[in-house]
């Protein structure tokens, strides 16, 4: 599966696109980018034990809030973008 990763995310993931293993759920993809890329990116994607509403999570282009949360199954060819919210003015 592909994610990808927009704004300052890539600071810590070092990259724009990643393929990674097969993940069932969106919450086991979450916690695999934590166990790869560490406590600085945890922080920005959860909120406690909770997901964090700094970011949004795309999964083919539909936002998991419309599919199941965190609990939405993954198939192998899913492409995931995560953003962190952006404000404006």
């Amino acid at each position: 599966m592909k994610v990808k990763f927009f704004a300052y995310l890539r600071d810590y993931t070092k990259a724009k696109e990643i393929e990674l293993e097969y993940c069932s759920t969106v919450d086991e993809l979450l916690h695999r980018l934590c166990d790869r890329y560490g406590d600085e990116i945890r922080r920005k994607l959860f909120n406690g034990s909770e997901l964090s509403n700094e970011i949004i999570i795309l999964i083919n282009g539909r936002h998991i809030a419309h599919l199941e949360g965190r609990n939405t199954i993954l198939k192998e060819d899913d492409v995931i973008s995560i953003f962190p919210v952006v404000a404006g003015g």
